[in-house]
């Protein structure tokens, strides 16, 4: 399988607009555009049952201490966990292509409703809940169920870049055994032994302004 997006170069840096938050030279960050970046896929195996999309961040600091801090850095030698963006599954075999901010257009405190997408541009298509579901889960005003794409926010202090991997999967069931507010990692679960074919590609983001986007320096 081959898998490109038109919103960003694979190995280069997500656009602001894909993203939850942007710098802000007065208060480290604004909110963003957030809406969900375009991806188009192709060689997709002839015995696939359904399609099933899931993002998520490798570089997440292990320990909160320092994020965010005022006079701190979160540094480069932490060690790193996974933070889940995006899950979506049950997609049609015959589907070639998701447009940019069809699923995603904007931040909805307390999170978009799901599993089930109202208004989806894909009928049956099911959403999982986000790890924005955990990180807002003691703010009064952000508290609730993330289902669905909300993009990148990494810490403004943060001495690394992170990666963002977009992966499309070809399985050979018509449905993922999950159900309610199930995560990225419930589906990785639930798909192991059906995967036909998967193709990724990365985009890169930082919030830090003494960081690059990239480890090439592009922006």
């Amino acid at each position: 399988m081959k898998l490109w997006s038109d919103s960003f170069k694979d190995g280069e840096a997500i656009p602001g607009e894909f993203a939850f938050c942007v710098a802000d030279p007065a208060n480290h960050v604004a909110m963003s555009a957030n809406r969900n970046p375009h991806l188009a896929w192709s060689d997709v195996p002839a015995a696939t049952r359904s399609l099933a999309i899931i993002v998520h961040d490798p570089d997440v600091p292990s320990r909160g201490d320092d994020v965010n801090q005022e006079g701190k850095t979160v540094p480069v030698d932490l060690p790193r966990v996974d933070f889940y963006h995006w899950t979506l599954i049950d997609l049609p075999t015959d589907l070639r292509n998701i447009a940019a901010g069809s699923f995603a257009n904007g931040i909805t405190p307390r999170g978009k409703s799901g599993p089930a997408i109202s208004d989806s541009p894909i009928a049956n298509a099911r959403h999982g809940i986000n790890d924005y579901t955990g990180w807002f889960a003691q703010d009064k005003d952000m508290s609730g169920n993330y289902f669905g794409y909300d993009g990148p926010c990494p810490p403004w202090n943060d001495a690394i870049a992170h990666r963002y991997v977009f992966t499309v999967y070809a399985l050979d069931i018509e449905h993922v055994a999950v159900d309610g507010n199930f995560t990225g990692p419930d589906v990785l679960a639930a798909i192991s032994g059906h995967v036909l074919a998967e193709a990724s590609l990365t985009g890169w983001y930082s919030l830090n302004p003494a960081v690059a986007a990239t480890p090439t320096g592009k922006v």
